[in-house]
């Protein structure tokens, strides 16, 4: 059995690598470092891919946000409502716009945005909500678009963990994440489930007239070259990364496919085990499984994942501390006791080893050590 990978980029890089190998050379071949043929064509073919009317590639998935919210015309001492419960770059873009960060609780069976605590942090001076897509699964982007528009506010959607996943909404209408609000927000990292071989990230909008301020925006202020109407920032995602996603947006559903195929395994094994709650899964969305995370009761989670490092099972803790208690963020006014399901899912929360090329031979290897830990 081959080491187990939290992420096994090597292993799938080499099932693509000659179309890997022979793109990136292309675009070397070419000198067509910047603002390339394959950057256009991968904006094309990820609109195709979205039906999204636009895709604006840009550096990360951080500037997107950032880029997202200067857009939408946030100004200093807005309001964005934003779960505790997900990675510090949602809130990080926010301060440093100078806006103001309201940390709202998640759903603890979906791990996204908790729409009726949303409602109740609703202020005149909101401008925004973000819910993330965590670990791969849709937010109820029925009711927050529902709330924005009964509010008028703008819905910025984190889909960096989610890309591909489909929402179905009360219609039974299909659409893919981060193209259901006013725009889409994503990152191509190299972890994520489509991700490049650096840093990368893109946005995503069926509003014409955002489009623009996003394309402006990340391309310091202008439309016209030297004509800055205003002020904005240099956010690009380069040739030799738009050549490699190009091959792996190819690929995307397909790493879906492996990704719940792993999820079904970890599932089944642990179904009968009282201690694991396996993740929900919401009759609105499907998942892209970025994680595969487990909730443990009346289990020392952190000497479980102490006991599978030292087993050679890397299983990690997307988040061990809340944004809202997080050092950088008390000045926002947030405490412990604020958000008890957030905290409480904090100390909860394990995520076990997770990619598209996980074997049957290393499942049963990581389902066999947890359930040992647990059993006894």
């Amino acid at each position: 059995m081959n080491q187990i990978q939290l992420v096994d980029l090597h292993t799938q890089y080499l099932k693509i690598k000659e179309e890997i190998d022979t793109a990136v050379l292309n675009v070397i071949d070419s000198t067509a470092f910047i603002n390339g043929p394959e950057v256009k064509s991968f904006a094309a073919e990820l609109e195709a891919y979205l039906n999204v009317k636009h895709v604006i590639p840009c550096a990360n998935g951080t500037d997107a946000l950032q880029i997202a919210l200067m857009a939408i015309g946030a100004k200093p001492g807005d309001e964005i409502l934003t779960p505790s419960f997900t990675y510090i770059a949602t809130a990080e873009v926010i301060a440093l716009l100078q806006l103001k960060p309201i940390f709202v609780e998640v759903d603890t069976d979906t791990f996204t945005i908790d729409v009726e605590d949303a409602k109740s942090k609703i202020t005149s001076k909101t401008k925004a909500i973000i819910p993330v897509h965590l670990y791969g699964q849709c937010a109820n982007m029925d009711a927050i678009m529902e709330l924005a528009n009964k509010e008028n506010i703008f819905v910025i959607e984190d889909t960096a963990q989610a890309i591909g996943s489909d929402y179905t909404n009360s219609s039974g209408e299909k659409a893919k994440a981060g193209c259901i609000g006013h725009i889409g927000t994503t990152s191509f990292f190299p972890s994520k489930n489509l991700g490049c071989y650096g840093d990368g990230g893109a946005m995503m909008t069926n509003d014409d007239e955002l489009a623009a301020q996003l394309k402006m925006i990340s391309n310091h202020g202008q439309r016209i070259k030297y004509h800055h109407d205003m002020i904005g920032c240099n956010s690009r995602l380069d040739s030799i990364q738009a050549a490699v996603l190009r091959i792996k947006l190819k690929h995307l559903d397909e790493y879906t496919e492996a990704r719940n195929a792993a999820a079904d395994f970890y599932s089944e094994a642990f179904k009968n085990i009282e201690e694991i709650t396996t993740p929900y899964l919401a009759p609105y969305s499907s998942h892209g499984f970025h994680q595969y995370t487990i909730k443990l009761d009346n289990v020392d989670r952190d000497a479980l994942q102490e006991y599978l490092n030292e087993n050679d099972i890397p299983a990690n803790i997307y988040y061990p501390v809340p944004v809202h208690l997080q050092k950088g963020y008390t000045e926002y006014g947030a405490k412990a006791g604020d958000m008890p399901k957030t905290e409480s899912l904090t100390s909860k929360v394990l995520s076990l080893p997770m990619h598209t090329e996980l074997t049957e031979d290393q499942l049963q290897y990581i389902v066999g050590h947890v359930i040992r830990f647990i059993k006894g």
